[in-house]
Order: C-alpha cells, then sequence, then structure tokens
C-alpha cells in the first residue's frame, strides 16, 4: 500500500472540496499519485450526476457580484437539492468563486464551457456533485453592463438582483442598491408600461377582470363588499381621451353630489390620481419604474431616481426555484 501523507490528502482536499476521508480514499485507489486520485474523485462525481440526473435543484445560492469598475455585474443561481447544502458555508463559497469566474462572460454556455481549475465549470459542478452528494446545476445567469452597476442579494441568498444607471452620478452606490432591493422585493419584471406588447396588455385586461368579477360573486354570495372591477389595467391604455372621460365622470359625479365648483380643483386631482392607480395595477405588479418605492410609499421609483438626474438602463433578478 502507497505511504499516502497528510499533506497530499489536504492538497487534494483543497483543489477538490470533497472531505478528508474521501480524499485518502481516493489517494489510497490511486496508489498515492495525486493526479490519479483528481481522477478518481471526478469519475465518482460523474456516476453520481448520472444517479440524480432525474433529481430537482430548486435549492441553492443565488449570487451578484460586480466588476472592480462598477460598470459590469453578473448574477447566478447555484441549484442543488436541499436547503441543508444551500446554506453549507463551503457551497456558498463556491457560489461566490462561480459567480466571480462568471464576470469574464456574457452567456451561461460560455461560462459552462470556461476553464475553472484545470477542468470546465461544467466539469466542476459534476465533480462537486459527487463531493456532496446532490445534483449541482447552475440554474439562472443574468448580465447587465452599465455606466455604473449595483446590486443586492436577499438575507439567506434567495435572490440576488442587478442594477445598472445611465451615470456613476455622487451616491450611485446607495441608489443603485435601493433599486436593486426594490427588484428583489416586488419582483419588477420590466422597466416600463412603454416596453408592454398591446396584445399582451389587451389579454391581460381580460383575464384580470374576469377573475375579479368571479372573485365578487361569492364576495356577494357572501355579503362582504366587492372588489374594484378596472376598466383598465395599464398606463398604455390611458389616453388622452380616455383620461379627459374619467375627468368628465368625476366632475359629473361631483355636481351629483352637490360640490360646488369653485372646490373642485381641490377635489378632482385627488380623484383622478385614484382613477390611475385603480386602472395601472399590471403595471404596479410589473414595471419597475412604475412601482410605488418600497422605502417611501408617496412616490414611485421612477421619481425617486429622478431626484438623483440619473436613469435605471436595465436590471435584473435571479431566484431559487
Amino acid at each position: 500500500m502507497a505511504d499516502i501523507k497528510a499533506a497530499d490528502v489536504m492538497k487534494l482536499r483543497k483543489s477538490s472540496g470533497a472531505g478528508m476521508m474521501d480524499c485518502k480514499k481516493a489517494l489510497i485507489e490511486a496508489e498515492g499519485d495525486f493526479d490519479k486520485a483528481v481522477d478518481v474523485l471526478r469519475k465518482r462525481g460523474q456516476k453520481m450526476a448520472e444517479k440524480r440526473a432525474d433529481r430537482e435543484s430548486s435549492e441553492g445560492a443565488a449570487i451578484s457580484v460586480v466588476n472592480a469598475d462598477k460598470t459590469a455585474g453578473v448574477s447566478i443561481v447555484l441549484g442543488c437539492e436541499t436547503d441543508f447544502v444551500g446554506k453549507n458555508e463551503d457551497f456558498v463559497a463556491l457560489a461566490k468563486e462561480l459567480a466571480a469566474a462568471a464576470l469574464n462572460f456574457k452567456t451561461k454556455e460560455e461560462f459552462l464551457a470556461s476553464d475553472f481549475g484545470g477542468i470546465s465549470v461544467a466539469e466542476k459542478l459534476v465533480e462537486q456533485t459527487g463531493v456532496v452528494g446532490e445534483k449541482l446545476e447552475i440554474n439562472d445567469f443574468a448580465r447587465v453592463e452599465a455606466p455604473f452597476v449595483g446590486s443586492y442579494i436577499h438575507v439567506g441568498n434567495k435572490i440576488a438582483t442587478l442594477v445598472g444607471l445611465s451615470e456613476a452620478v455622487e451616491g450611485a452606490e446607495a441608489l443603485s442598491r435601493d433599486i436593486a432591493m426594490q427588484v428583489a422585493s416586488m419582483g419588477a419584471t420590466t422597466l416600463s408600461y412603454k416596453d408592454f406588447d398591446p396584445e399582451f396588455v389587451a389579454a391581460e385586461t381580460e383575464a384580470r377582470i374576469a377573475a375579479i368579477e368571479k372573485d365578487n360573486i361569492e364576495l356577494g354570495r357572501l355579503g362582504k363588499t366587492l372588489k374594484n372591477v378596472p376598466q383598465y389595467i395599464s398606463k398604455s391604455q390611458l389616453t388622452d381621451e380616455v383620461m379627459a372621460k374619467a375627468e368628465a365622470d368625476a366632475k359629473a359625479e361631483l355636481t351629483a353630489e352637490g360640490k360646488p365648483e369653485k372646490i373642485w380643483d381641490r377635489i378632482l386631482p385627488g380623484k383622478m390620481e385614484r382613477f390611475v392607480s385603480d386602472n395601472t395595477t399590471l403595471d404596479q405588479e410589473k414595471c419597475l419604474l412604475d412601482q410605488n418605492f418600497i422605502k417611501d410609499e408617496k412616490i414611485t421609483v421612477a421619481e425617486y431616481v429622478a431626484a438623483s438626474n440619473v436613469e435605471v438602463v436595465a436590471f435584473s433578478r435571479v431566484t431559487l426555484g
């Protein structure tokens, strides 16, 4: 039997991440040959990966990293099978190491094929599957490039976000982090309502109105207050004609209520604001700039950003599951 030295075991552990006993067994099987021991561990990982290929890797760690110049950032999700492994320090450290390496690539495919310690990232994931005993894979990959890029990782590494600003203005770090937190918390999928496809808005309007009307049938049966059924769901639908009619309807209501015209200018703005709020639910859910800012719900994200004379030009959000 080859003389297995503790230093070789430690060296193999450091390079592979495998446990001490697994490293020792691999060295024994390889008769002390370090390179063969590495190969033993990789083959073990391949066998494990084949056995667990049909498993769900819905747990793990979502990590965002930004380059030193703050001009590019990458978010990845390193997936595993259980929350127990996902919270492991070594697993999170690997996720951060992989994310840092991912900064050099534009796509997930390029990243997976790239070199990582002498093997490809894809091969490294197979190797580590053998080490941790669970299926490992890159479940998501997002890249943002802009004059200034900020990031945020939600507690527990469940959500990771990136935000790109049009300029590296004073306070850009705090500003981008605030917006990145907004993205993590509110789950926007697009920058503005202006980005919506008209057909999508039309289909979504029909579906949402139908769902509310269905809910109202049950609420009415139970004698509860009915939900408001909106006419519209996005600012993209609120044309000048629609707004003019809404104002005329509001004035008609004030007349019916007996409110004197001299006080209408104090009441109408609130009514119009309520009309817009009630008829832009899609924007508030999906559009980052149109959402109420989580740190001050009296203003929108667009208004918060505009105060710094800068624009949000891109963002991304990756999550587990």
